[in-house]
């Protein structure tokens, strides 16, 4: 197979997809679509496409990302992997993908609070239709207002000198504003490099 020569690549995506890829099998195991927010450079979609090839994986960033996306899932030629769509979490509406599962990955502290919080409301409208629909937020969060490591208060003084509205999230405002949309907390994961694998779920009734 011949690999497109200008693909983005982000090491961090090598360690931790399986890691994540633990427990999406787990939570995605009875879903059938899912909409990545931010998907970055696409090594996510292809490596978690790949590897549960019952799900339509539909990967979506903004404009800007979606080349280097392209060129990964033109590489990998799977099945299940549409072209990725333009998103901005705080343009509504967002496409229309009838999915019943969404996933992100290292956004939520790159975001502005307003970004956040029209992430949780986009998410909650996506899955507002879907029982038992799952989203699932991976990064480093914060707990009670404190840092877990000192590693993430380094890196959240660093995000903060690159965009003063970025930043580590708290874990219970997240959880909040995943609640206020029917959404409840089914897991949290530790990951590797103080990272945890956030899991909410709108109950099955």
């Amino acid at each position: 197979m011949n690999q497109h020569p200008s693909k983005p690549h982000a090491p961090a995506c090598d360690r931790n997809s399986e890691p994540i890829l633990a427990v999406l099998r787990e939570h995605f195991a009875d879903r059938r679509s899912v909409l990545e927010i931010g998907s970055g450079t696409g090594q996510h979609a292809v490596h978690f496409a790949a590897a549960m090839p019952w799900l339509t994986w539909q990967a979506s960033d903004v404009a800007d990302n979606l080349p280097g996306i392209r060129a990964w899932l033109d590489d990998a030629h799977l099945p299940n992997t549409p072209p990725p769509l333009a998103l901005d979490v705080l343009q509504w509406p967002w496409p229309a993908t009838g999915a019943d599962a969404v996933f992100t990955a290292n956004t939520l502290h790159i975001m502005g609070t307003d970004g956040v919080e029209a992430f949780f409301r986009g998410a909650g409208r996506v899955l507002a239709g879907a029982v038992g629909g799952a989203l699932v937020a991976y990064g480093p969060f914060n707990y009670g207002g404190t840092w877990t490591s000192d590693s993430n208060r380094e890196f959240d003084a660093w995000l903060k000198t690159r965009d003063p509205r970025s930043g580590i999230r708290d874990f219970e405002y997240c959880t909040a504003l995943a609640a206020g949309q029917g959404l409840h907390l089914v897991a949290d994961v530790a990951m590797p490099a103080n990272n945890r694998c956030l899991v909410w779920q709108r109950a099955h009734v």
